[in-house]
């Protein structure tokens, strides 16, 4: 049996932390989908298809990644693509309530799909989408935080070159 991961989230846009978490599950999982949600309560900088760009970009030297977006349910897509698993990174203690809230709604909506938690790495646990952001807009050094195509974007967003 085929076993199949899903990793959502909305990658605005993708960190060091994100790809931790990714090149992890890519070893465990025969497939990853790496999945882009929409999330209607944040205002991304990146567009859908250039964040699935960007992400594609940098994770095309795992094989067994697949990159694509979804809007609706988590569930559904996980069942759409056969999928038994979603993984979800955790920074800290302080993101588990959130996320065994998800989770447990999860449970409830298909409770054929397991939920696997990969704890980031420690040097990323501060990393968050909205930090490298806050850190690119004001020309912050982020060449630790992402991969190059991502600081080459965000440079690019920001109207600025090094």
């Amino acid at each position: 049996m085929t076993s199949i991961a899903v990793c959502p989230g909305s990658f605005d846009p993708i960190t060091n932390g994100h790809l931790d978490i990714i090149k992890r599950g890519a070893r465990v999982f025969d497939k990853v989908y790496v999945v882009i949600l929409n999330n209607s309560s944040k205002n991304p900088l990146f567009s859908v298809e250039e964040r699935k760009h960007l992400i594609q970009e940098v994770t095309e030297s795992i094989p067994n990644v697949i990159v694509d977006s979804f809007q609706g349910l988590l569930v559904d897509y996980a069942s759409s693509v056969k999928a038994n698993a979603i993984i979800r990174g955790l920074r800290a203690v302080s993101d588990f309530e959130y996320e065994m809230q998800i989770t447990s709604m999860n449970r409830v909506l298909n409770e054929k799909i397991e939920t696997f938690f990969i704890m980031t790495n420690n040097q990323y646990s501060f990393l968050s989408s909205s930090i490298v952001k806050e850190a690119a807009k004001y020309n912050g050094r982020i060449s630790d935080l992402v991969p190059k195509a991502v600081e080459d974007a965000l440079h690019l967003k920001y109207q600025y070159r090094k």
